[in-house]
């Protein structure tokens, strides 16, 4: 939170006109945040259990691209494609937790895997053409860049608003359900969560599961706004921007914990420094290197501050 802070009022400081504040900036930022967000809260189940999904930003592709195929090659109804690949989104998941939890394979190897599998898969099915929905869908645009109420001077974003709806469910689900604190009991001790009954790879089928789903869904809203879809570069990288929105936001790479609304502030975190490498005219050649400096300093001050906070407790 302490960086999402400086960060804003740096961008604020900076500029005499003060360009981060203006409605048009924050119109563009928004959307983005969504996008993340939503990516980062599906990243975040799989953390949360002591595992990781590289394969996020491949799905994204994937998804994104078989829905334009579905749409303006095939015909079908948005709904019906909507749907189906939405539900392979989930199998996926569900597949990497499979082969996580049943052939005990580790999360890094069997998402990595997928990360070049599902992108060959895209550009195989493309033959490296580019694809899109043209403007044929009106109202799939809308809610990939869309603002509520639907004015030039609104700035609430629709996929933000989709977001801010996920995290709400996941925070009810994750923080005040059974199954959900359950995903918390493995990722801190399986050995522990098994010996107290609970189903260890169901919660962490589930959890692949959801962050497929949301990988998906997260995939489908950022092919809506973009409308022109590269099979070789579209979703590059966004696994990484889920993983650092999560970790960000408190989800410690070990497992056992996190929280909804630090993984949205940490998304949030990620959309701003991309717009701070904007707005104060870095060369964009260095966006990755203040991304990932600010990433390595805040897991190092979180990572201070537990370590201090446990030896506390020790005393």
């Amino acid at each position: 939170m302490g960086l999402i802070v400086l960060a804003c009022a740096y961008e604020a400081y900076a500029h005499e006109t003060i360009r981060f504040l203006t409605t048009s900036n924050i119109r563009n930022i928004l959307p983005l945040i969504g996008f993340f967000g939503i990516l980062s809260l599906g990243q975040a189940l799989v953390i949360i259990t002591g595992g990781i999904d590289l394969s996020v930003g491949s799905v994204v592709a994937l998804v994104g691209i078989t829905t334009a195929i579905l749409l303006r090659g095939a015909g079908w109804h948005p709904v019906v494609a909507i749907s189906l690949t939405l539900c392979m989104a989930a199998t996926i998941g569900a597949w990497h937790g499979l082969l996580v939890t049943k052939a005990r394979m580790q999360p890094f190897v069997v998402t990595l895997c997928g990360l070049f599998f599902y992108r060959g898969l895209v550009r195989l099915m493309t033959k490296d053409a580019t694809r899109g929905f043209g403007n044929q869908f009106p109202t799939l645009k809308w809610l990939g860049s869309g603002f509520i109420p639907d004015i030039d001077a609104s700035f609430v974003s629709v996929p933000f608003v989709i977001m801010l709806i996920i995290a709400v469910l996941e925070c009810a689900y994750l923080h005040f359900m059974a199954p959900g604190r359950h995903i918390f009991a493995v990722g801190a001790s399986e050995e522990s969560a098994r010996f107290s009954g609970i189903p260890v790879d169901r919660v962490k089928i589930t959890a692949y599961t959801l962050c497929g789903l949301l990988s998906g869904l997260g995939g489908l809203l950022v092919a809506f706004n973009i409308n022109s879809l590269g099979p070789s570069d579209f979703g590059s990288f966004y696994e990484l921007y889920a993983i650092a929105g999560a970790v960000l936001g408190g989800c410690s790479l070990r497992g056992g914990s996190g929280t909804v609304p630090g993984v949205v502030v940490g998304a949030s975190l990620i959309v701003i420094l991309k717009n701070l490498v904007n707005i104060l005219q870095i060369p964009s050649q260095l966006e990755y290197v203040v991304i990932g400096g600010a990433i390595l300093l805040g897991v190092f001050v979180d990572e201070m501050f537990t370590r201090r906070a446990a030896s506390r407790v020790r005393t």
